[in-house]
């Protein structure tokens, strides 16, 4: 699933494509998504101009004329391609190869914009979802009004940390996952803070010091700018829309080293992989307390 840096480098991909363009027809090839597309919504943006993009968490808003927002959940296999008026493709999110054999049968709804140019919405496995909101109510729909901070933002500072976690008895690896707690983290970077953190993931967040909630705070948001930096993480072969593959996976400190060398200067230690809340954990048991 793509995280919040995946995310972000889709939004910025599309951000000065799509602007201003208008939304000549809707294809709907199939509606039965995550939640079924409202085709009534659908008629309703005919017409209406591609305005912003901006992102939320792991969620992408499009803010369209009319006082209107789609919001695009990109589930686990779900892509936003763009095909511009020479009718050539960009990638956007998590793709192996283009192939329009393979890929056709995948394109659940199709955006034909003016200056014969389109946006695809294309699905393997259909997890993710559209849905259309007014712009004054968007944010209080149940995808993103319990939504924690943004980790970039200055509210994911020290204070909030040991406010939300006083008292609570979770492990850090679980708690930083909680999209209640802050939004946009998933596995592979939490995985990633919490060793850099020097952190073991299994850690009660009650036992945590000063100093290491300093030190999460800090790793959260330099391991996430610098991944976006480098175009998120193409564990699942994600291009950006200039078809340059995220490269953030050639910098992972753990995520997937089961058994190979810590990275750490004068540390040889094995990484260890333990399951916390259904997913994988990859942590060195030296470095990491």
């Amino acid at each position: 699933m793509p995280e919040l840096p995946e995310v972000e480098v889709v939004k910025r991909s599309l951000d000065n494509k799509v602007q201003n363009l208008i939304i000549k027809k809707v294809k709907i090839n199939d509606d039965k998504l995550r939640y079924r597309i409202d085709k009534n919504e659908t008629r309703k943006i005919v017409g209406l101009k591609f305005i912003k993009i901006k992102r939320r968490s792991k969620f992408l808003l499009f803010f369209l004329s009319k006082n209107t927002v789609m919001l695009v959940h990109l589930g686990m296999t779900g892509k936003l391609i763009f095909v511009n008026k020479k009718n050539i493709k960009h990638k956007t999110s998590f793709y192996y190869n283009i192939n329009e054999e393979k890929d056709q049968k995948h394109d659940r709804v199709v955006f034909f914009l003016n200056k014969n140019q389109k946006l695809i919405y294309n699905d393997v496995r259909k997890f993710g979802f559209i849905k259309f909101f007014n712009n004054k109510n968007f944010n209080d729909s149940l995808h993103l009004n319990n939504l924690g901070p943004e980790p970039l933002g200055k509210k994911f500072s020290y204070p909030y940390f040991r406010k939300y976690t006083s008292g609570k008895n979770r492990v850090i690896k679980d708690i930083m996952m909680d999209q209640k707690f802050v939004s946009g983290i998933g596995n592979i970077y939490a995985n990633e803070i919490l060793f850099l953190s020097k952190i073991k993931p299994t850690r009660k967040v009650k036992t945590l010091k000063y100093l290491e909630i300093k030190k999460i705070i800090k790793f959260t948001k330099s391991v996430l700018y610098n991944s976006i930096k480098l175009g998120g993480s193409s564990i699942k072969d994600f291009s950006s829309s200039n078809g340059k593959k995220g490269s953030f996976q050639q910098h992972f400190n753990v995520y997937g080293k089961k058994n190979e060398t810590c990275s750490n200067r004068n540390c040889k230690n094995k990484i260890s992989r333990s399951t916390i809340s259904n997913r994988s954990t990859f942590f060195c048991s030296k470095c990491q307390k």
